[in-house]
């Protein structure tokens, strides 16, 4: 298996490295979120600006100044949407009371909905004679008096507190937007030579590559960014409309709440449904527009996520379900709502890092949504672990996928490499004898199961390939797969004739105590045998025991052709060469593939001389028939036989020819 993938040498040093990164971000977010808002702004509108440069003639400074006014336009204009729906719901609550007040007495049962009503009690919301607003103080309690302002004392705030005090909430926001206007504008006017600095520090030694991978990068990540965007704010107006059309109040903040929620993994359309359901609570006297609003979100989150987004950017985003739950909780703590907003493209930018820098591949590998390992390791783990279910649900998963994929297939690319693996490990004194049989037992398992596997992407290459082979290649035992020394060999041995007898071959395995010289006699049988493969995986034979295993099938089968099957070795193996050096001809093959050719190649072979031996027979045959032997019996000429009504026949030329040429011509 190949070393860990990009991980620092020092466990230690990457605990401290991770510690204060997160520390770094943690106490630098009033710096750090406006940049990497503004950095996930500028992959969004650079293909804007690019569109703006390109097809309007505009220049680079005036097209990156459109593309950001028209972005925080829309923006901007979503706040005040918002803003003043907001303040239309504030509005619009005590209306809703007496709603909510008669469905929890009509529910009020168990401790739970008490629970309930005392919690809206608590905030004024329900009750007889409770009030949404407090009363205006007045003098004396008369009916008419003029409300009083507090009284103004020597520690009073002063009228310029009031105003800093009213005012330093909007700061805030305003100043953080106000960096982000900034930051994206430069970034967008200097993304070159931006890219230019990145390209200095991962490796200006490889230009090629690093270019490549950081336009591939920034290419993938502006077009998932965008559409992203596009996506949730059709949503948005997807819901907006559906609710207007119900009937719901506020219909704009439930959509735009909708689609911001969205960009939250998993519980973000969850967390959308719950206020407007709760508004038709309180609006309906009855359940009805509940189950409209629930059931239009119920529709339109499968519909955008499962038809939608994969026809525009594929299934997924790149991202491991774990990571994107682990990476929403951490990003939320770090930078808290926002934060939630943007884990899942921070998260995105940190795996297209991961697979572009060597150093960083750690961040792909624990991330990412590809496998972790490969199928051969994922078929060694799971024999290893005795999961036979396990190996049964990848062979099955992996001959169902298609495009291409046959029992051949997976027997090669994932069935022999496991074993391979499990060979060297044995060679290399790492598995007991009990691992070893663990394993053994679960690939039988698996086998018992493949036996009635069809290989339903290529039954029509099967049957016309099968139909060709000759018929004393179809009986059973026709191709001999004997096992090797290896505790693995003979699970490979059987492989084999199972894909060969799925091709029409009469596959047959044998174990190596059948090359016992008090057993060869009896369990070979030279008349029937047409090929022997001797299945062999590297590091459980010697190549000394291998030409000795050659030596015993050739002395016992002559008339059968010989091959070894040295599964997968390496292209540098010791093993390989040394068997390869025995002579040019000498058959060994690597893979299932040759396997089959070859065996393909023989039949027809031997099919093709077959016929052509069956054709001189019948020309020899005929000649035969047809020509007439000189008599030597008195120099006589020979002479045709009487034909069956008397009559004499004519001679042929041939006989003719041999009558001049007779002993008595010549005399």
């Amino acid at each position: 298996m190949p070393p860990a993938a990009g991980v620092p040498a020092s466990g230690l040093v990457t605990l401290c490295a991770g510690a204060i990164v997160v520390a770094a971000l943690y106490f630098g977010r009033d710096l750090l979120v406006p940049l990497v808002l503004a950095v996930l702004l500028a992959f969004v509108l650079a293909p804007v600006a690019r569109a703006l440069q390109r097809w309007l003639r505009l220049g680079r400074v005036l097209s990156v100044v459109v593309a950001v006014a028209l972005g925080f336009a829309v923006i901007l204009g979503i706040g005040l949407a918002v803003s003043g729906q907001v303040a239309q719901l504030a509005a619009n609550l005590p209306r809703y009371q007496a709603a909510v007040r008669a469905k929890l007495d009509s529910l009020r049962h168990g401790e739970m909905l008490q629970a309930v009503d005392g919690l809206l009690r608590s905030f004024d919301i329900g009750g007889p004679g409770n009030q949404t607003s407090l009363p205006p103080l007045v003098v004396g309690g008369a009916t008419g008096s003029v409300p009083v302002s507090p009284a103004v004392g020597p520690g009073a705030a002063t009228p310029l507190e009031v105003v800093l005090g009213a005012a330093e909430p909007l700061l805030a926001p305003l100043a953080t937007a106000g960096l982000v206007v900034i930051f994206v504008v430069f970034v967008l006017l200097y993304r070159e030579d931006l890219r230019d600095r990145v390209i200095r520090l991962a490796g200006a030694r490889d230009l090629h590559r690093t270019i490549v991978a950081l336009n591939d990068a920034a290419y993938r990540l502006s077009r998932y960014f965008l559409a992203q965007v596009a996506l949730n704010a059709s949503f948005g107006l997807f819901i907006s409309a559906g609710l207007w059309l119900i009937g719901l109040p506020n219909p704009v903040l439930w959509g735009i709440l909708a689609g911001l929620m969205r960009f939250v993994p998993f519980v973000g359309t969850l967390i959308a449904v719950v206020p407007p359901v709760l508004l038709a609570l309180a609006v309906d006297p009855g359940w009805s527009l509940a189950l409209w609003v629930l059931g239009l979100f119920l529709i339109s989150e499968p519909l955008m996520g499962q038809v939608v987004e994969p026809l525009l950017y594929g299934h997924s985003t790149g991202l491991s379900p774990i990571s994107v739950i682990v990476s929403a909780t951490l990003w939320a703590f770090l930078w808290g709502p926002i934060g939630l907003l943007l884990a899942v493209p921070l998260t995105v930018c940190l795996v297209v890092l991961g697979r572009h820098v060597e150093r960083l591949e750690f961040l792909e590998v624990m991330l990412g949504d590809r496998p972790p390992l490969r199928l051969e390791e994922s078929f060694y783990q799971r024999a290893l672990e005795g999961d036979a279910d396990g190996l049964v649900s990848q062979a099955r998963r992996q001959l169902r996928e298609g495009n291409g994929a046959t029992l051949a297939g997976y027997v090669d690319e994932v069935a022999l490499r496991g074993l391979a693996l499990a060979q060297a490990d044995w060679s290399r004194e790492v598995l007991d004898p009990k691992r070893t049989e663990v394993i053994r037992r679960q690939v039988e398992v698996l086998l018992d199961d493949l036996v009635d596997t069809q290989d339903a992407s290529s039954n029509a290459d099967t049957s016309v390939s099968a139909a060709t082979v000759p018929e004393t290649w179809r009986h059973e035992g026709a191709v001999l797969c004997v096992a090797g020394q290896g505790p693995f060999d003979e699970l490979a041995a059987s492989m084999a004739a199972q894909v060969l007898r799925g091709h029409g071959f009469g596959g047959r395995v044998k174990p190596n105590a059948a090359l016992d010289a008090a057993q060869i006699e009896q369990r070979l049988d030279p008349t029937r045998v047409r090929l022997c493969c001797l299945s062999v995986l590297e590091g459980g034979s010697s190549a000394a025991s291998v030409r000795y295993f050659l030596r015993r099938l050739r002395r016992h089968l002559p008339e059968a052709r010989t091959v070894i099957a040295l599964w997968h070795a390496a292209s540098d193996s010791p093993m390989l060469a040394a068997l390869r050096a025995e002579g040019p001809g000498e058959t060994v093959v690597t893979s299932m593939g040759e396997v089959v050719a070859l065996c393909q190649a023989a039949s027809a072979a031997a099919a093709t001389a077959a016929h052509a031996a069956q054709e001189r027979g019948t020309a020899e045959a005929v000649a035969d028939a047809l020509t007439t032997t000189p008599s030597t019996d008195g120099g006589k000429d020979a002479r045709p036989e009487a034909a069956p009504n008397g009559s004499d026949l004519k001679p042929t030329p041939m006989a003719c020819a041999s009558r001049k040429d007779s002993p008595t011509r010549r005399r």
